[in-house]
């Protein structure tokens, strides 16, 4: 009897999951970042950063970042990627999300923000890790120069592969500065947990 409760049990809760499209662990999720250099793991944030998770998840199911490479590395500051294809043709994203840079999280070494533009509620897929602290990227007013940028992740494994794209060189092109000269490519993007 109590393994039929038990089974019902589980049968319930798998399916309230599927219906609400959320996972339990949707405030924990995973992904791997596999690089040419190697393999970085990232814990979202879903608690204080649900819909720039939800944003991420969302690309990462979709296959978005699959080939795409950190187009822009700035040692002791960050490296950038998430948009641009080895070609430095830009992919086409979805609508921005809201900014959730007033979440009391902080730009610190390791933790993944959000890239934007200068309007602060323009946020798509590109992101970036921070290299050092970077407190003057955070949130510290609703106005154009204080909304910051939203941090929303942090790499939990594989800190040794965003150190190494530092020491990659650098130079022009395709109108960007700052991009390493051997491309550095996301060749699979993942969720594990």
């Amino acid at each position: 009897m109590r393994t039929i409760s038990f089974a019902m049990m589980l049968l319930l809760i798998s399916t309230t999951s599927f219906a609400t499209g959320k996972k339990m662990s949707d405030t924990q999720t995973r992904i791997k970042l596999t690089t040419n250099l190697g393999s970085i793991t990232v814990q979202l944030n879903g608690e204080k950063a649900p819909v720039t998770s939800q944003n991420f998840i969302t690309y990462v199911k979709e296959g978005f970042y699959n080939g795409t490479i950190f187009h822009r590395v700035i040692p002791d500051f960050m490296a950038q990627g998430g948009g641009f294809d080895k070609a430095m043709s830009q992919k086409a994203v979805h609508a921005p999300i809201k900014n959730e840079a007033d979440n009391g999280l902080k730009n610190k070494r390791g933790t993944l923000a959000m890239a934007r533009t200068g309007d602060p509620q323009s946020a798509t897929a590109q992101f970036f890790i921070n290299l050092k602290d970077n407190g003057f990227l955070d949130y510290t007013a609703s106005n154009s120069q204080g909304w910051g940028y939203a941090v929303f992740a942090e790499v939990v494994e594989g800190m040794d592969v965003v150190d190494a794209m530092a020491k990659q060189p650098t130079g022009n092109k395709g109108g960007h500065q700052d991009v390493p000269k051997t491309d550095i490519v996301i060749e699979k993007a993942e969720i594990i947990e």
